[in-house]
């Protein structure tokens, strides 16, 4: 099957957010180059699907609850394309309406995991990467399913570094495995507050696993090597910045894989104030008694 080299537009200065309003699932597995925004987040979304391809296996979501306080932004990278992949991003889309208050992300990827599992007897399977963002606190939690990990920019301290938790050994063998590998598997979920302009850009693995000429792979080391080169100031043009650089460690051969990067900045912006009552409700819904 045909390649072909991967090229992308520029995003221009007119281009305008699309706010998420409240309930809004956001996203899919078709080509996007788009900027969208939830109370506390600015994110850009740049997915190009393998060979031209009307739809791909890199499938992308974001979302708000009803408060506007809770919202998520999901990666995932299906083995394989087509109805497959067509199914499982629908699928996905209904988990994130589903969880869509929850801070805990571990039902979510749970009920992720069994319809994964459920599609794997046709030899599908996906890693994902859910982060979920709590605006009150600016925390924002992750859980990772086998993916390659994000990477945090820090303002403060003007550094790039590899966001994941610190694995305590064996103990978390069995942990973080690939969506419908096996059906019981734990997904370990760490936090970390977010302060004005921090950075967190997730990708799929075509980017970390990218080659150059030497069959070399570029690997988590070479992503931040490559970020640490980019202007964290403008991230607006971050994944479009990071693609090309990308690109260019390939030597700008043939891309064999869908390419997907999100860029989300802190924009340290307030959530709406709640009454006590809706407080109420909200608690509930992020501990999964009360659905909205």
């Amino acid at each position: 099957m045909a390649t072909e080299v991967l090229q992308v537009s520029v995003p221009t200065e007119e281009t305008k957010a699309h706010a998420l309003q409240c309930l809004e699932v956001w996203g899919g597995n078709r080509w996007a180059d788009d900027a969208i925004s939830v109370h506390g987040i600015d994110a850009w979304v740049l997915s190009v699907p393998w060979a031209g391809a009307e739809s791909g296996g890199d499938i992308y979501y974001a979302s708000m609850c009803g408060f506007g306080w809770v919202s998520r932004f999901a990666i995932a990278d299906v083995v394989g394309h087509g109805p497959t992949a067509d199914h499982l991003a629908s699928e996905l889309r209904a988990l994130m309406r589903k969880h869509i208050g929850q801070l805990d992300q571990a039902a979510f990827a749970k009920a992720l995991n069994g319809e994964f599992n459920r599609a794997a007897g046709g030899g599908a399977y996906a890693t994902a990467l859910l982060t979920t963002y709590f605006a009150p606190t600016d925390h924002l939690v992750v859980c990772n399913a086998g993916h390659p990990p994000p990477f945090w920019y820090r303002a403060d301290r003007q550094a790039w570094e590899v966001l994941r938790p610190d694995a305590p050994g064996c103990l978390e063998r069995f942990r973080n495995l690939p969506l419908g590998i096996i059906e019981a598997t734990d997904f370990v979920q760490y936090a970390i507050r977010l302060e004005r302009d921090d950075l967190i850009v997730l990708c799929t693995d075509s980017q970390c696993e990218s080659r150059d000429p030497q069959d070399r792979m570029l690997g988590e080391e070479g992503m931040l090597n490559l970020l640490r080169g980019l202007d964290p100031h403008r991230p607006e043009h971050l994944g479009h910045a990071l693609v090309a650089a990308v690109d260019s460690y390939r030597g700008h051969r043939p891309v064999e894989d869908d390419v997907t990067v999100m860029v989300l900045r802190h924009n340290a912006g307030n959530p709406p104030p709640l009454s006590i009552g809706q407080m109420i409700k909200l608690a509930g819904i992020m501990i999964g008694v009360i659905r909205e």
